[in-house]
């Protein structure tokens, strides 16, 4: 059952999140299927919940330590407008990749606008550069940014990916930086993540080595607890988090926490959303909107921009327009140029808008629906 917003969790309860994918793709490669997103969440909810079937690998030494989190991820079935949706914005770009400077973020860099970051886990899913995996915000950050990134081929557990993170496990590390988990080393020499039932390592593992794993700076003779999700083991080799690791997890979402808005129930309440915007699917036509008065607007529904054409022989150039918003209020005024006229709808919020030629009078208002 899911909490109320503004109170504290209760101990025990499963916490559940609401999540928004952003597809941002530059060709079908990059433009994964829904079934590898629901491999994701299917992961998520398997590691999380200490339900992965790789659990037998922890060694005993560290089993006592193994916890369920009780925390579950879920699409979210209603989008911040209060319209049904998938939990999945695809976003085609002219970006060959993305770099670890957040561009992704914006659509006005060629990425997707995150959704309210206090209501929704953003997840970016693009070509990052570098052969980078993926990288996350911490609680506390910008909220336009917050969320996580996460490689194309580095997402989910079906689908082409790489070899070595192909389970699905760099989005439970990133999203454990997401709910204020550092990494198990500190990043420091012989460090430590501040929780007091991992142990300090000397540095980072790679690749999935033998246990025990010993070093200078080993607590014990159990060595490094390089199967932990928040080390850099291949996906193979992790299948932990820890009793004080899922305990600062669920912290964030206390009253007052930093996470605490994501326990809005309102991103699963679909008895009182209003209908999906319908959106193209990939390969499929741009929607046109064609207007009785020998004009066209498409694409519509639309992200950023939008094309006016004359049809039929009209003349379009030197016509006046103004577009409003459902409140009559008057958000953008134009002269189109000529007989094809882009229209710039990027810093608008997302909504329905209508399209008025004040130059005719037959010009029937056209609804654009802007789209995140």
């Amino acid at each position: 059952m899911l909490s109320k917003p503004g109170r504290d969790t209760v101990a025990g309860e499963i916490i559940v999140i609401p999540v928004v994918v952003h597809v941002v793709y530059k060709n079908s490669n990059e433009n994964i299927s829904d079934a590898q997103i629901i491999s994701q969440m299917e992961v998520l909810n398997l590691d999380f919940g200490r339900l992965n079937s790789d659990t037998g690998n922890t060694p005993a030494a560290f089993r006592l330590s193994a916890a369920n989190c009780r925390i579950r991820f879920r699409l979210a079935m209603v989008d911040p407008q209060g319209r049904k949706t998938s939990g999945i914005i695809r976003k085609q770009t002219t970006k060959n990749y993305f770099i670890s400077d957040d561009a992704v973020k914006f659509s006005a860099a060629g990425g997707s606008n995150a959704w309210d970051a206090t209501r929704y886990l953003n997840i970016w899913v693009c070509n990052l550069g570098n052969q980078e995996l993926g990288y996350a915000s911490v609680p506390g950050s910008d909220l336009n940014k917050d969320g996580v990134v996460i490689a194309f081929n580095a997402f989910g557990s079906k689908g082409s990916l790489r070899a070595g993170f192909n389970k699905g496990r760099t989005a439970t590390h990133e999203i454990g930086h997401w709910l204020g988990l550092k990494h198990i080393w500190g990043d420091r020499y012989c460090g430590d993540d501040g929780i007091d039932d991992t142990p300090p390592q000397k540095s980072y593992n790679q690749g999935c080595p033998s246990y025990p794993r010993t070093t200078e700076c080993s607590r014990n003779s159990h060595g490094d607890m390089f199967m932990n999700f928040m080390d850099y083991a291949n996906d193979d080799c992790m299948n932990i988090f820890t009793k004080g690791q899922c305990l600062r997890m669920r912290s964030q979402f206390a009253s007052g926490a930093l996470r605490n808005g994501m326990l809005d129930p309102t991103a699963f309440d679909t008895a009182n959303a209003a209908p999906a915007v319908p959106m193209p699917e990939a390969g499929m036509p741009v929607p046109m909107t064609t207007l009785k008065t020998g004009f066209s607007i498409g694409p519509n529904p639309v992200h950023e921009k939008t094309t006016l054409r004359a049809e039929d022989g009209s003349d379009l150039a030197g016509r006046k327009f103004e577009l409003m918003d459902c409140q009559g209020r008057r958000v953008l005024v134009f002269t189109a140029l000529s007989d094809v006229h882009s229209i710039d709808l990027s810093l608008l919020h997302p909504g329905t808008y209508f399209l008025r030629n004040t130059s005719a009078k037959d010009f029937k208002p056209v609804r654009i629906i802007k789209l995140p």
